[in-house]
């Protein structure tokens, strides 16, 4: 499919929306750029051309920032110094936030501790070693292997009040259910992000089913999805999609968000 669109002058470029990691390990060779993020992290989300040039950009780290940049306040680790992170998932999606909470310029302004959990260990590995070259300031990172239902839940508890709590698997869009048990309890005052905008996001619906008694800030998957396609189609255009133009745009997109 790369190689097509390649060759093909009437392909202008794609937006890969799965498999980035695969596709990058599959099909690299065929680019004459890949950008800093998807020659780190050896991901493609993006598929352009500039001339003769095909290209490839990995924009979730991008993306996953501007998205979170929507409901996590300003200087909020600074302010809540005891809050952590869990991500659950370790993909190409938990490599883009765990790149953004690490960025150089937020020194001061880092959570007290990032831990992952997965429920293969290939991709647990992969995460580590990419944050080890990556963490400028030794944030903590803790990994955990979690294959069985209830092992995220002790994760979970432990977890500190005011903590992020966020679900990167493919669990409860691609496939029904959650990386929760409908027993476990989110840490007080938690910001709960279900990265998904569409399927039966039933780990939305646990953090809904105790908002009001655990005090619960949560954020679904929309304004990522709308960072993640805008970016890509600004590259592939070549132009910029931000400001009042993006609002535009995701006001006419949530019209047909039958999933929201």
């Amino acid at each position: 499919m790369v190689k097509f669109i390649k060759e093909d002058p009437l392909s202008l470029g794609a937006l890969v929306t799965t498999h980035k990691i695969d596709l990058y390990n599959a099909a690299h060779q065929y680019f004459e750029y890949l950008d800093p993020y998807a020659q780190m992290f050896h991901e493609l989300s993006s598929i352009s051309k500039r001339g003769d040039k095909l290209c490839g950009h990995a924009k979730d780290p991008i993306s996953s920032g501007l998205a979170m940049e929507n409901f996590v306040p300003a200087n909020y680790w600074k302010n809540n110094p005891d809050a952590g992170v869990l991500i659950m998932g370790a993909g190409g999606s938990a490599i883009s936030m765990c790149s953004y909470l690490m960025r150089e310029d937020f020194k001061g302004n880092y959570p007290a501790k990032i831990v992952i959990a997965n429920r293969s260990a290939p991709r647990l590995k992969e995460i580590e070693e990419i944050n080890a070259k990556l963490d400028p300031f030794g944030i903590e990172f803790s990994y955990y292997l979690t294959p069985e239902a209830g092992q995220n839940d002790v994760i979970t508890e432990k977890m500190p009040a005011g903590s992020l709590i966020v679900n990167a698997t493919g669990l409860g869009k691609d496939r029904p259910g959650s990386p929760l048990t409908d027993a476990c309890k989110f840490p007080e005052k938690a910001l709960v992000w279900e990265i998904n905008y569409r399927g039966d996001l039933r780990f939305m619906h646990q953090a809904e089913e105790q908002q009001s008694e655990r005090g619960l800030v949560i954020e679904d998957g929309w304004i990522y999805f709308i960072h993640g396609w805008t970016q890509v189609i600004s590259e592939v255009f070549d132009i910029p999609i931000e400001g009042k133009l993006l609002d535009k745009l995701d006001k006419i997109a949530a019209n047909f968000n039958t999933a929201g």
